[in-house]
């Protein structure tokens, strides 16, 4: 790592100090962990519009990419088997390059105005599987391919990062004219490589959530 770091934490024996310095973990956190789906779990992501997948390369080059879509869009096949269907994207696929390389995946689901969220470790694939793709269409359109996850735990996650971050009170919230320019900052990280403005980035984000969202 960067030598910018100072007192790091580089062996297992530094961390079961910190360990005992920060105290054992409840009863209750050391057995929430399951390995297959029951049917709180299964209402939870049936209500979840919103997760985000963490991917990693063959090397260990990690990934985190949001997916979401109306509320239940992940399709629970049964109590260990999940189906993300790929909506139309920017076309780099890079969770997708990572599953053919390695292929654990960790998923969070979340629920706006939910503090809470619900996690599920496992393995993925990339599936063409006609049958799900037809059970995941929006507007006759089905997507072109999905992520199968096969479960290997899940579990709750507490909310003391949403309940610190304010992230559902809107009187937190940045005024719209403070929020950061997507497009501003597209512009400015493919400046050295292309000439583009901020505007002509707008027009096309504008055009891309109008007509191809499916």
């Amino acid at each position: 790592m960067n030598s910018i770091f100072r007192n790091v934490i580089e062996t297992f024996e530094e961390f079961n100090e910190l360990q005992a310095e920060l105290g054992q973990p409840s009863n209750v956190v050391s057995n929430k962990v399951i390995h297959s789906l029951e049917s709180t779990s299964k209402d939870f992501i049936s209500n979840s519009p919103f997760i985000v997948i963490a991917t990693s390369d063959g090397k260990g080059r990690c990934d985190a990419s949001p997916r979401g879509d109306r509320p239940g869009f992940v399709h629970i096949i049964d109590e260990k088997h999940l189906f993300i269907p790929e909506r139309p994207g920017n076309r780099k696929m890079d969770s997708i390059q990572n599953i053919l390389q390695n292929p654990h995946i960790g998923i969070i689901f979340i629920i706006p105005g939910m503090d809470e969220t619900f996690r599920v470790n496992g393995r993925a694939c990339i599936s063409r599987d006609e049958a799900l793709l037809s059970k995941t269409a929006v507007n006759g359109k089905l997507p072109k391919m999905g992520i199968g996850v096969e479960i290997e735990e899940c579990y709750m996650h507490c909310g003391k990062a949403f309940k610190r971050s304010g992230l559902w009170d809107a009187e937190q919230w940045l005024p719209k004219n403070e929020l950061p320019s997507a497009s501003k900052i597209i512009a400015a990280h493919v400046s050295e490589k292309m000439q583009v403005t901020a505007d002509q980035i707008e027009k096309s984000l504008e055009d891309t959530y109008k007509n191809r969202l499916y």
